[in-house]
């Protein structure tokens, strides 16, 4: 099957109204099917080096296309990317995991953490605080300096509470996500390629999981250990 998540989402994003949904409903439902089926291959390739996510289904991992616009002054109804998220507890989880964002001219892979909430960003600056040598010789090795963009996310401009300024690892600490991304083009996308980039980015990312794993063994979130 020729793969129909660029030019649909292409043309959701310009028709981006529940009217050209609904007349639309059995493209987008193809284009979900194909999704999930792209991500039942990539559960299984992440399996042999993440065993913990063999529980998953790929329904577990896919987010809804509809928008929550509740509190939003953006009263689109539909998300104009299709994404995946692969971690414990799926894509409920606050905790780390592996990211597909699918999206015209905006594709990309992510691993890490993304704004997680008190509880848990408290528990991964201890870690840091603790072993934050570990975090940095890791991140600054070549096959992830060079593959990567560097540790992303929003940060403080200040240093966090308890941490001083001169503190070794004060750029870490300043984080409130912890994530490595890597863009993908949509001919990646379309030609099927950004599978196995997208396998060799989250084993090459799996020691920056680990890290942030360890510093959460003892959190739990609604749906159990994270």
């Amino acid at each position: 099957m020729e793969n129909p998540l660029i030019p649909f989402l292409q043309d959701l994003a310009e028709n981006n109204h529940k009217e050209w949904m609904d007349a639309h409903r059995r493209r987008y439902l193809q284009a979900r099917e194909f999704l999930l089926s792209e991500v039942a291959e990539l559960l299984h390739g992440l399996v042999s080096f993440e065993p913990m996510l063999e529980p998953l289904k790929p329904k577990d991992c896919v987010f809804r296309q509809n928008r929550d616009i509740r509190f939003s002054a953006d009263k689109r109804p539909y998300k104009t990317n299709m994404a995946a998220y692969f971690a414990v507890g799926g894509k409920k989880s606050t905790g780390p995991g592996y990211y597909l964002h699918v999206e015209p001219g905006g594709s990309f892979l992510a691993c890490g953490v993304w704004m997680p909430p008190a509880d848990v960003l408290k528990r991964i600056r201890q870690e840091i605080d603790y072993s934050g040598a570990e975090l940095d010789q890791f991140l600054r090795q070549p096959t992830i300096k060079g593959y990567f963009n560097g540790l992303e996310g929003d940060r403080l401009k200040t240093s966090p509470r308890d941490y001083p300024a001169d503190h070794p690892y004060i750029d870490y600490l300043r984080h409130k996500s912890f994530i490595l991304s890597k863009p993908l083009t949509d001919e990646q996308v379309s030609n099927g390629v950004y599978k196995m980039l997208a396998l060799q980015a989250f084993e090459r990312a799996k020691p920056l999981n680990d890290f942030l794993s360890r510093a959460l063994e003892d959190v739990e979130d609604g749906s159990g250990l994270i």
